[in-house]
């Protein structure tokens, strides 16, 4: 009886992989916006269970500028993806962030708050879009997830259903 390498077995895997039609997944609704009690918008990160995250970020920009980030954060270090909550602009200082431009949702800007699985091979990413208006509309004890206004209870269950 033969035995196949490891490459060979990695490789078939992939093929099989590639065949079934599975891979990367587009944006999961992992990531909302919470207005809390008080009415402080708050970030919410809900990584499938403990995969490595990267790319930890709110890009915040103008309309008529969209390609460049003027107001948000980047953190590049990976992170064990547990669950996060923090004020939207003030991510945790263990992740290094840096400030980007204005450290305010700004009318006019168009904001993405996103992750994205690290390792073996980025399989998906967590993300929510907002603007100033769409964030108005956000009730304390609500979130904007998924193109949406909803309870956090519905979010936390979307968010795991998605993984």
């Amino acid at each position: 009886m033969r035995r196949t390498t490891g490459a060979a077995a990695v490789l078939g895997t992939a093929a099989g992989v590639l065949l079934s039609g599975c891979g990367p997944s587009g944006p999961l609704p992992l990531v909302a916006v919470e207005r809390d009690a008080t009415g402080a918008l708050v970030a919410v990160l809900r990584p499938c269970g403990d995969d490595v995250i990267t790319g930890l970020s709110l890009f915040g920009a103008r309309d008529d500028d969209p390609e460049k980030n003027r107001s948000g954060w980047e953190a590049r270090d990976e992170r064990r993806g547990t669950d996060a909550e923090f004020p939207l602009f003030s991510p945790p200082a263990a992740w290094h962030p840096t400030p980007v431009g204005r450290q305010r949702v700004l009318p006019g800007y168009r904001y993405e708050l996103s992750f994205g699985k690290a390792v073996p091979d980025y399989e998906y990413s967590g993300t929510v879009t907002f603007t100033a208006k769409d964030l108005a509309a956000v009730k304390p004890g609500q979130v904007r997830a998924d193109g949406r206004v909803m309870s956090l209870g519905e979010f936390e269950k979307l968010a795991e259903d998605s993984c």
